[in-house]
C-alpha cells in the first residue's frame, strides 16, 4: 500500500483483486450540481460504490448578514432577517420582533398575538408541501410536486393578500403587525387551509405509500438520536430520530402555551427510525398539526372584539442596555437570535443561529459508508435552506 500525491490530493492507493491497483477517488458534489438544494458543496472521498469520508463545504453563498444587522437600526433589520430561509420568511421576522419587544418590556395587542401565530403556521405549511414536493422530485418521481404546489397557491394567495408580499412578507412590527387584516380575510383564510388536507391523502399514497420510494428511504441515512442531540440538530430532523423538543410546547411564545394544552390542537409529531423516511412522515404529519392550529387561530381572532394590531412606537427605536437570547421553532427548526444593545438603535451585536447549518453538519458522519446511490436520498431529507446555512 503506498500513498500519492496528485495536484495537492491525496489517494490511497493499493492492490485490489486480480493484482489490480485501486485508489480512493474525490468527488465533489457541487456547488453547481442538480443533487444539491442551492449552492452548497460535498467533498466526498468514495472506495468503489461506497463513500469513506464526507465533508460540506459551506461559504458560496455567504451574505455577512449579521454584520449588516449592526448598521441598520431594528426596523430595518426585518429586511435582511426574513430572507436567511426563505421558505420561512414570517418566521424569521418573528425572532427578531419578539427579542426586541422582550428587552423593551413591550405588551403585543392580544389580535397581533393570534394573527402572528396564524401566519406563522400557515407559513410552517408552505415551507413544508415545498419539501414534501420537492423531495420526491429529487428521488425521480415527479408528480407529487404538482399536489404539493396546487395547494401552496391556496395560502400564498392569502399570505400575499395580508402582507403585500408573496416570499418575503415584511409584515411583522416591534410592537405587532404592520395593518390590520383586510376585510373578510378570515374567511378566505378557512377555505384555503379546508382545500389543502382534501389531497392530502393522495399526496400521502404517492410518497409514503410508494413501493420505490420506500424502497430508496426505509433503512437510509439513519441518524441516531445521540448524534442528533451532539449537533444541535434540530425540526422535523431531530423529531424523525425520537427527539422529542418543539419551542412552541417546551418554551411557548406567542399564543402557543394556549394551543399545546392537553387535549388542544397542537401536538409533537415524533418517529424513532432516524431513517429518511421517518423524515418524510414526520413532515407530512406536522403539515397537519399545522393546519389543525391555524383552524384554532381562526376560530379565536374570529371571537375576538375589533382593536389595535399594533403598539405606537417613538420617531426613533432604542433598545435598553443589555442582552437576551430569543429563540423560535422555525419550520426547518431552531432560529435563534442573540441580541445585545448598548443604549443605541441599532444592535451592538445580532447573532443567527439558524436550523440549518446544524442539520447540514452532521452529514459529516452520516455519508460515510453510504452508497453513492443513497447520498441524493439522504442529503434532500435533511430538509435545508443554503441561505439558512450561508447567512
Amino acid at each position: 500500500m503506498t500513498e500519492a500525491t496528485t495536484s495537492g490530493r491525496e489517494l490511497t492507493v493499493g492492490v485490489g483483486a486480480g493484482g489490480l491497483a485501486t485508489a480512493d477517488m474525490v468527488l465533489n458534489i457541487g456547488p453547481q450540481h442538480p443533487a444539491t438544494h442551492g449552492v452548497l458543496r460535498l467533498r466526498i472521498v468514495v472506495d468503489g460504490e461506497r463513500i469513506v469520508s464526507a465533508e460540506p463545504i459551506i461559504g458560496y453563498m455567504h451574505r455577512g448578514a449579521e454584520k449588516l444587522f449592526e448598521v441598520r437600526d431594528y426596523r430595518q433589520i426585518l429586511v435582511l432577517a426574513n430572507r436567511h430561509d426563505w421558505l420561512s420568511a414570517f418566521a424569521n421576522e418573528l425572532g427578531v420582533v419578539l427579542a426586541v419587544e422582550d428587552m423593551l418590556g413591550m405588551e403585543v395587542p392580544e389580535r397581533a398575538v393570534w394573527a402572528r401565530t396564524l401566519l406563522a403556521e400557515l407559513n410552517r405549511v408552505l415551507n413544508h408541501l415545498m419539501f414534501l414536493g420537492s423531495y420526491p422530485l429529487e428521488l425521480g418521481a415527479i408528480t407529487p410536486v404538482f399536489y404539493a404546489f396546487r395547494e401552496r397557491e391556496e395560502l400564498q394567495a392569502v399570505m400575499e393578500e395580508a402582507s403585500g408580499g408573496r416570499m418575503h412578507y415584511m409584515f411583522n412590527r416591534v410592537g405587532g403587525l404592520k395593518e390590520d387584516l383586510p376585510a373578510g380575510w378570515l374567511g378566505r383564510v378557512i377555505e384555503a387551509v379546508a382545500a389543502v388536507p382534501r389531497p392530502l391523502p393522495d399526496l400521502e399514497r404517492l410518497i409514503v405509500g410508494n413501493e420505490i420510494l420506500e424502497a430508496r428511504t426505509r433503512g437510509v441515512g439513519v441518524l441516531p438520536r445521540s448524534l442528533a442531540l451532539a449537533h444541535g440538530v434540530s425540526g422535523p430532523i431531530a423529531r424523525a430520530s425520537g427527539v422529542d423538543v418543539d419551542l412552541r410546547r417546551d418554551t411557548p411564545y406567542l399564543a402557543y402555551a394556549e394551543l399545546f394544552v392537553p387535549g388542544g390542537p397542537g401536538r409533537v409529531v415524533t418517529r424513532e427510525a432516524g431513517d429518511c423516511l421517518a423524515r418524510l412522515q414526520v413532515l407530512l404529519e406536522q403539515t397537519r398539526v399545522s393546519l389543525d392550529l391555524a383552524d384554532a387561530c381562526v376560530e379565536r381572532l374570529a371571537d375576538l372584539s375589533r382593536g389595535p394590531i399594533n403598539v405606537k412606537l417613538p420617531k426613533v427605536l432604542k433598545v435598553p442596555e443589555g442582552q437576551i437570547y430569543c429563540a423560535t421553532e422555525n419550520p426547518l427548526g431552531f432560529n435563534g437570535y442573540y441580541l445585545v444593545s448598548r443604549g443605541d438603535k441599532t444592535p451592538w451585536r445580532l447573532k443567527l443561529r439558524s436550523a440549518s447549518f446544524n442539520n447540514v453538519s452532521v452529514l459529516a458522519e452520516m455519508l460515510p459508508g453510504q452508497l453513492i446511490a443513497d447520498m441524493v436520498a439522504i442529503l434532500g431529507s435533511m430538509f435545508f435552506v443554503v441561505g439558512d446555512i450561508d447567512k
